[in-house]
């Protein structure tokens, strides 16, 4: 075994799966320690962008950011931290990942498989950028699961005593409200009773995109990015006067806006 302190994020959206997983790999592992346990795809990334671990274990589909969005986005938070995916069956990512020097776990994750990934990423060390970018690039948009359900085109939201049938092509922002959500659109704010993650599995992610962790935009809704000096965003709209923090981990994700 290697003499170096590993340390990893999980993220999984599955409780279940996360858990077993976390087992397999004491079992598999056992110098490995774990800093970050994740369910979305914002957590992970702002996990991997806070510990900068050794290796991240990714599921490809998770709320919000997909595994492949948080690669591409961890790679310049924590440009040495080694990503291996976890995905169920889907042959089109398979096919990439053979191709290329990434690792990945297939669902149900075996014994063997989950050992012989170890001793990859132990003989291996530090990240490859360039087989992560090729890889990243033959694979693409993340396609939708074809039993995956229409993504949401309406919501009921309320505002004050009346209740509102919301497009949410009209949406120019959520965000978190503790457990209920803002609305946002040119006409005005109104809450939905929806937690903001639990939103994020039903919008359409080709639409709507997270710029921190409380705040998902519609990119239609977006008049313009800048960068300061820091590192961070901000959004300006195109119907509404306020603008929007976009917080630095999060600024790869528009680096082609």
């Amino acid at each position: 075994m290697s003499d170096i302190a590993w340390t990893c994020v999980v993220a999984e959206d599955e409780a279940l799966l996360r858990r077993s997983l976390l087992d397999q790999l004491h079992r598999a592992w056992p110098e490995l320690r774990v800093v970050a346990e994740c369910d979305d795809g914002a957590s992970a990334l702002e996990a991997i962008a806070e510990h900068r671990p050794q290796v991240a274990f990714l599921d490809i589909r998770m709320p919000g950011l997909s595994g492949l969005e948080v690669a591409s986005a961890a790679a310049e938070a924590s440009p040495g931290t080694r990503v291996v995916f976890v995905t169920a069956y889907d042959q089109y990512a398979i096919d990439a990942f053979e191709r290329g020097a990434i690792d990945y776990l297939l669902k149900p994750i075996s014994a063997e498989r989950l050992a012989a990934t170890v001793q990859r990423l132990q003989a291996r060390g530090g990240s490859d950028a360039v087989a992560l970018a090729a890889l990243l690039e033959r694979l693409g948009p993340l396609r939708p699961r074809e039993d995956a359900p229409p993504p949401l085109t309406w919501i009921t939201a309320s505002a004050g005593r009346e209740t509102r049938l919301v497009l949410v092509d009209e949406v120019a922002y959520f965000r978190a409200d503790n457990k209920y959500t803002t609305v946002m659109t040119a006409d005005g704010e109104a809450l939905l009773r929806t937690p903001i993650r639990e939103l994020l599995e039903v919008l359409d992610p080709t639409m709507f995109k997270q710029i921190h962790r409380s705040t998902i935009v519609n990119l239609k809704a977006i008049a313009g990015i800048t960068r300061d000096d820091s590192g961070r965003g901000t959004v300006r709209l195109k119907s509404r006067p306020e603008t929007l923090a976009v917080s630095q981990t999060f600024m790869p994700l528009f680096r082609h806006m």
